[in-house]
């Protein structure tokens, strides 16, 4: 799950830091293939082993797990897809020749204010599994999580004193990785009447590269996308209690995540909103359904202590398994879903960002124009209000230039709830004068 610091910046930008009956499916029936809690336990403890440090973007730890999760893809049979190589990708092009390799160099903002190289050439991990419907095949959901975590970065962790101790990351996100690769195997038996895309993603902890890299390059249509799960920490279920966020962006949803609950003993908390520090924002950025899987926080998140021993690989089991129902639910029915732009209250303030709200969603990947890209705006925020789009670079907030996101958030900052100020944005090339009257973060 994204990393403090630019879980920080996201909230103060508002990222949040972050019934209609279900079809039966073959999902529903006795056949349903029970999850393999010993391939679990395997993915986890090779992906969270100290062979390979962590996992950061850009290491070899991480290009280590991409060929290892590649191997896994390949083992099942999928589909490769085209990985978006066009021969003009300089150092990249080894990584093109790689299956199931969606390569990209990962270029932060973040990284950089934090002293980190700003360019790290990196992969995700792409493969499909071809529908079983000629009428629907051309229509997909896409099942993903990140695989890369910290490393051995100190200053980006919460045990910053434990030096170059290495992060490994075993339930963020390890654990979530195991899911995809298990939901990958549990659908390969049967496939479902639409195609399923699986995806793991690099450089979420960076700021949700890989994950807007791909909804930016993607190898399938993403207006044929109808949903899309993510799978951020799911190796620590206690007392039964599983989080869903998204179960209201769409209008289908909470029904069909009510219904696949029913006989699995789970206690699940449904949480509307799609947004959030994690891959699913990318998606919902972009229109998509999306549902996020989370068993909690624990007190070995972003700490060299979250270690595989400590991930329940039958928690993990049964995680994937609800949402091998769900999948199946939504993949076979006959009309897609309905997407709904969610509206919820401002975020809670952090203590350390100050109470101002404004709603929009800055795209962390460092664009080349100067300014801050807007990935997505809160529905019914002060931003949506004062006519902000997806897509628009702010330039300048309050009189004052913006060249990037921490000069975003100091000038929003400065101000008040409750203030009116002018913010200037590039869109599709052209200055927009907008004005918004900033709202309160918690209010």
């Amino acid at each position: 799950m994204l990393r403090p610091g630019v879980s920080l910046a996201l909230s103060l930008l508002a990222l949040a830091a972050c019934k209609s009956s279900p079809t039966t499916t073959a999902a529903t029936r006795d056949d349903r293939a029970t999850p393999d809690t010993v391939a679990i336990r395997r993915d986890v403890e090779h992906l969270a082993s100290d062979a390979l440090e962590g996992r950061g973007t850009g290491t070899a730890g991480n290009d280590s797990a991409a060929s290892y999760i590649a191997r896994r893809f390949e083992s099942l049979r999928l589909v490769t897809l085209p990985n978006g190589c066009d021969g003009s990708n300089g150092a990249l092009e080894p990584r093109c020749e790689r299956k199931y390799f969606q390569p990209f160099v990962a270029r932060s903002a973040a990284a950089a204010h934090a002293g980190l190289p700003s360019e790290l050439p990196s992969q995700n991990v792409v493969a499909l599994l071809r529908g079983s419907d000629p009428a629907l095949a051309d229509e997909y959901v896409v099942i993903g999580a990140h695989f890369d975590h910290l490393g051995r970065s100190g200053a980006s962790s919460l045990d910053p004193d434990s030096a170059e101790a290495i992060r490994n990351g075993a339930d963020d996100n390890a654990s979530g990785t195991s899911a995809v690769m298990e939901m990958a195997r549990l659908l390969a038996r049967h496939a479902p009447r639409r195609s399923v895309v699986f995806v793991t993603f690099s450089g979420e902890e960076l700021g949700l590269l890989g994950s807007q890299w791909f909804v930016e390059h993607s190898p399938v249509p993403t207006d044929r996308v109808v949903a899309m799960l993510n799978f951020d920490m799911v190796g620590r279920l206690r007392n039964d209690r599983l989080i869903v966020y998204g179960v209201e962006t769409a209008t289908e949803m909470r029904g069909i995540v009510d219904g696949a609950i029913a006989g699995t003993g789970l206690d699940v908390r449904g949480v509307g909103d799609g947004f959030g520090p994690s891959d699913h924002s990318s998606f919902y950025a972009k229109g998509i359904p999306v549902l996020h899987f989370f068993t909690d926080l624990h007190e070995d998140y972003h700490r060299s202590t979250d270690d595989a021993h400590k991930v329940s690989a039958a928690g993990v089991g049964r995680v994937a398994g609800l949402a091998e129902r769900i999948v199946r639910t939504i993949a076979d029915r006959d009309a897609r879903l309905t997407p709904v732009r969610v509206s919820r209250p401002a975020p809670v303030a952090t203590g350390r960002g100050g109470n101002v709200y404004l709603g929009s969603i800055p795209d962390m990947s460092a664009p080349d124009v100067p300014g801050v890209r807007l990935t997505g705006v809160r529905a019914d925020s002060p931003a949506d209000k004062a006519g902000i789009k997806a897509g628009d670079i702010v330039v300048e907030f309050d009189g004052k230039p913006v060249k990037d996101l921490y000069q975003y958030t100091e000038a929003m900052q400065a101000r008040q709830p409750g203030d009116t100020v002018k913010i200037v944005v590039l869109r599709e090339g052209a200055r927009v004068e907008l004005v918004a009257t900033l709202g309160r973060r918690g209010g």
